[in-house]
């Protein structure tokens, strides 16, 4: 007889493998990447370190999920800001602010996430959630492009360059440390929309225009 697990036993079994990203996450946002180590994960999880391995069985496939996982969570949120705007240039104010936000809330983990040296290869993760979040800008970009709201241009390029910009500036070698108040979160989220939205050809007063409207997400500034 083929054993089957039963809804009890799955729901388990992922409770438990979230209870563990989330240490490991929490670990990353304390920390950085450098403080994702199976034992104290485990410590975290309140797990043995024997059952972090049956879900993840090395180091490199705990800090790819958990890149994953981060990834989803701001592609969602990205989705979710620019869906809810009223249009194709409001939602890409929303996408870059949200980009902005995310970044900031928790600037160690969004280090560990994009570039923090680690001693295990999670290159492919890496640049696959930097690929999702590109391709989402560009969709952003094309549909206000097809609007008439922006100058035709390489889409993919533009939101590339947008991307590396945003994280450059605001958790590069280069970013500020001095953004432990919330009003100057707000104001680099407002100037690095702005910076964005002018450099795909949105006039300087519609620019202001959309950063003023633009609604932060939910996620507060706090922890970066």
């Amino acid at each position: 007889m083929v054993y089957r697990r039963t809804h009890q036993v799955v729901r388990r079994l992922a409770a438990r493998r979230s209870a563990i990203l989330t240490a490991a996450r929490d670990a990353a946002a304390d920390g950085g990447m450098a403080a994702v180590q199976i034992a104290p994960v485990a410590i975290r999880a309140n797990v043995a370190a024997g059952t972090v391995y049956r879900y993840f069985p090395s180091k490199a496939d705990l800090i790819s999920e958990l890149i994953a996982e981060v990834s989803r969570d701001e592609l969602a949120a990205i989705r979710r800001a620019a869906d809810a705007a009223p249009g194709p240039s409001s939602a890409l104010a929303a996408a870059v602010t949200t980009i902005a936000v995310h970044v900031l809330s928790q600037r160690k983990l969004a280090w560990g996430i994009l570039a923090e040296p680690v001693d295990v290869d999670v290159t492919a993760t890496r640049l696959a959630s930097r690929r999702e979040i590109s391709g989402e800008l560009a969709a952003r970009i094309d549909a206000a492009v097809r609007a008439g709201h922006l100058p035709a241009q390489d889409t993919g390029l533009a939101a590339t360059a947008l991307l590396g910009a945003l994280h450059e500036s605001l958790v590069g070698p280069l970013a500020p440390d001095n953004l432990d108040d919330p009003i100057k979160l707000r104001d680099a989220v407002q100037t690095v929309t702005l910076l964005a939205l002018r450099a795909v050809g949105v006039m300087d007063a519609r620019a202001r225009g959309l950063v003023v409207q633009a609604v932060l997400p939910a996620k507060t500034l706090v922890g970066a």
